[in-house]
């Protein structure tokens, strides 16, 4: 009987988001199965194409494990800087997707005269931007 509380003790939502490891293995299983048959799988005999979307994947993953504990320190600690972590981590989840979308369909995606590339960019430069602001912030 033990072991089953244990079991389902595991499962719980509160467990999940204290033990940051099985966050990240959620974290990194929901990316990969988001992203399998849309972009990974068309890829995979691409040559070195598919280590270039690996490393947006990875990108994505990354910055949305860093959303999900500045968003939890947050709401714990509820400071500025916090909040301006958890958006400028979440910008880049913003970033990373476009640049991903750009790697893997380029120029269908254009916004008019502008590259989607461009966009991708400035849209990691504005990330970080909003991480400086809250390391020079004076709460």
């Amino acid at each position: 009987m033990r072991k089953n509380v244990i079991f389902f003790d595991l499962f719980r939502l509160e467990t999940i988001l204290e033990r940051k490891s099985a966050l990240f293995s959620i974290v990194v299983i929901g990316i990969i199965a988001i992203l399998a048959i849309p972009v990974i799988i068309p890829h995979i005999l691409h040559g070195f194409h598919i280590a270039h979307i690996f490393l947006h994947v990875g990108g994505i993953t990354l910055a949305v494990f860093i959303t999900l504990l500045a968003t939890i320190a947050y709401f714990r600690l509820r400071t500025k800087r916090l909040l301006l972590s958890a958006i400028a981590f979440a910008n880049f989840i913003v970033a990373e997707s476009v640049l991903l979308i750009d790697a893997t369909w380029p120029s269908i995606y254009d916004l008019g005269e502008m590259p989607l590339l461009e966009v991708g960019h400035l849209l990691t430069f504005s990330t970080l931007g909003l991480l400086a602001i809250g390391v020079f912030r004076n709460d």
